[in-house]
């Protein structure tokens, strides 16, 4: 991968020995996170040329996996996602070139829990 994805980008995942033995090579994911495997101890798809490692995950198989990022080629950026968070009146969707655009919501944006008195 010539560029570091970032949160929310969609990568393929690159035809090696590791992601065709475990059925990977050609799946399109999106990234969900990166690390540094020496510290967190994660297991890692692909020989690590840095101590850095992404996070993808396969919407289809309901499974994230761990990267060396050479094996990983930037598709887009996800544009049109949209993130909300639970009592934030705001979302932010992502642009076709990589930003963020954050918009003010109206009206709630969080449920209230249902709760059973006896």
């Amino acid at each position: 991968m010539t560029a570091r994805s970032s949160f929310g980008d969609n990568v393929r995942v690159s035809a090696g020995p590791d992601t065709v033995a475990r059925g990977l090579a050609g799946e399109v994911g999106v990234v969900f996170g990166e690390t540094t495997p020496s510290v967190t101890g994660v297991e890692v798809i692909g020989v690590l040329l840095t101590d850095y490692a992404i996070n993808v995950h396969f919407e289809h198989r309901k499974q994230s996996f761990w990267f060396a990022p050479e094996l990983l080629e930037f598709v887009d950026h996800a544009p049109g996602t949209e993130i909300r968070l639970d009592g934030v009146p705001k979302k932010w969707t992502r642009a076709a070139d990589g930003s963020w655009i954050e918009e003010e919501t109206i009206g709630p944006t969080k449920r209230k829990p249902s709760r059973k008195f006896w």
